[in-house]
């Protein structure tokens, strides 16, 4: 069973910075997706950065160069690293492993609030 903890949101004020980590217990296999996703109310889920197995990485085009996503394989984390935030960055942050083919999990959620 795989689980996952997020840790690192918070308040913060336009222009500046937080890092999310997700704690990831549990195998998770050799060819998987983990990511990062966010959900603003009365918005859907939308991805904000991924990272493959294969060290691949993806991101949503609004937080390009501005946001990054990172393993610590000796931590056992997914990192985001997110940089010049800006209010419409407010959400909360879920992280998701996809084990391809082997199941779908994701984080309780943390709360990230960028003020102007």
């Amino acid at each position: 069973q795989v689980q996952l903890v997020e840790s690192g949101g918070g308040l913060v004020q336009a222009g500046g910075s937080l890092r999310l980590s997700c704690a990831v217990s549990g195998s998770i296999g050799r060819l998987y997706l983990m990511g990062w996703y966010r959900q603003a109310p009365g918005q859907q889920r939308e991805l904000v950065a991924r990272i493959a197995s294969g060290g691949t990485t993806t991101y949503a085009e609004s937080v390009k160069g501005r946001f990054t996503i990172f393993r610590d394989n000796a931590k056992n984390t997914v990192n985001l690293e997110m940089n010049s935030l800006k209010p419409e960055d407010t959400s909360v942050y879920y992280c998701n492993v996809n084990r391809i083919g082997a199941g779908n999990y994701w984080g309780q959620g943390t709360q990230v609030t960028v003020s102007s």
